[in-house]
């Protein structure tokens, strides 16, 4: 029997992420103390017995094909957003117009001018209680915010240089089929903005800075692809005669880039990267110490502290898996880690928090429009040969 009051949610998008955003409102209220139970009431999708069958096995009451139905009806408590990036602005400013709660999925738009006004509808919606946040999910693996909270506290002293590369390699055959993400009409950008803004994130929250200016190269190494609508073989490749299409967006970023408190950075990011299917590492040196992270070992940090004794000084490995840890103490025994879905699930719950008062939602949509502006001046830069770009601070500005 419910003892909290429910949050009913409505998914937009019937993907990989809204599944696993599915999972996580099922769950977060069962691990963590919450003022309100998410339930799973709509999922919306573009083809009808697709949705059907997806809200069936993921535990949604109904399914519509019209994302509007979720804006509109007084049941929906708070609209989640798991499309491509052409949809984030129409979805997300109807919902906080008529109300809603909002969660959407990275990147926040799929440029400058459309984040900023969902960031204006975001700030309007607060003043009536309405809460945004942006899907920034890897601020919640415990390791990483073990890593903020040490870099806050002033452990490794101030901060002089943040390495990040983010490859994965699913788009290395070039023969794998042409996917939405390709078009820039859906998606914006390529990898800059699908991996590489993760990475930009994570290093602006951790050190608390933000990114000023920035020198950047794009890539797109395989302009075209086969259409996915045609017949594939074993092993994702289309049969031969298959109709290819234009591929859009980069496939490969290379960033440097300056930080308002002075420290350097250097980014990469691909979706090309052979042998690599989801490596996601930081690294940030301060003058007292370092600190690294890798997401394949997401349970673990490195921790550098230069005070210590020069025999014994040395990165030595915390397990993030403790009661005081960030987040760990609501799931299992000491040593026993946690895996990718429950990222989402601490993101479900910190925002259910947000909802019922008993929290700030963050990043909110005005972090993630900061995010953009970044992505932006990347662009910019790339195709002015690399040219030093100032990113923009201030909403309007271009």
């Amino acid at each position: 029997m419910m003892t909290r009051p429910p949050v009913r949610v409505a998914v937009i998008g019937t993907g990989f992420m809204a599944r696993m955003h599915a999972q996580a409102w099922r769950t977060a209220h069962r691990f963590f103390d919450l003022p309100g139970e998410p339930v799973l009431q709509l999922l919306a999708g573009r083809d009808a017995d697709r949705t059907r069958r997806a809200a069936e096995a993921l535990g949604f009451a109904e399914s519509t094909t019209r994302w509007e139905e979720a804006v509109s009806r007084p049941d929906i408590d708070l609209v989640d957003i798991c499309t491509p990036g052409d949809l984030h602005e129409p979805v997300a400013v109807a919902a906080l117009e008529a109300g809603k709660h909002v969660l959407c999925e990275k990147p926040l738009a799929n440029d400058v001018a459309a984040a900023d006004r969902m960031a204006d509808a975001a700030d309007r919606a607060a003043a009536r209680g309405v809460v945004a946040m942006c899907g920034f999910s890897y601020r919640r693996t415990p390791a990483l915010a073990l890593a903020r909270r040490l870099i806050q506290a002033g452990r490794i002293g101030r901060v002089r240089h943040v390495r990040a590369q983010y490859l994965q390699d699913w788009l290395s055959d070039p023969e794998a089929p042409f996917t939405w993400r390709l078009d820039r009409r859906q998606a914006g950008s390529g990898t800059l903005g699908d991996i590489g803004a993760h990475s930009i994130d994570t290093a602006q929250w951790l050190l608390g800075d933000h990114i000023t200016d920035v020198s950047a190269r794009l890539r797109t190494f395989v302009e075209s692809r086969p259409a996915l609508s045609e017949q594939v073989g074993l092993g994702g490749r289309a049969g031969a005669g298959a109709t290819r299409m234009p591929v859009t967006v980069d496939d490969a970023v290379a960033i440097t880039a300056e930080f308002d408190g002075g420290a350097l950075g250097v980014f990469e990011a691909t979706r090309l990267a052979t042998g690599h299917r989801n490596s996601n590492r930081i690294e940030v040196n301060g003058e007292d110490g370092s600190i690294a992270f890798d997401f394949r070992a997401m349970n673990e940090l490195e921790f550098y502290d230069a005070h210590d004794p020069a025999g014994e000084q040395g990165f030595r490995r915390i397990q993030a898996n403790e009661p005081e840890h960030p987040y760990a103490g609501a799931w299992w025994p000491p040593g026993h880690g946690l895996g990718y879905e429950h990222l989402f699930t601490h993101q479900a719950a910190d925002l259910i928090r947000a909802v019922g008062g008993a929290g700030t939602a963050s990043p909110s949509f005005a972090d993630a429009a900061r995010v953009q502006r970044v992505l932006a001046a990347v662009e910019h830069s790339a195709h002015h040969d690399s040219v030093r770009t100032r990113v923009h601070t201030d909403q309007g500005e271009q």
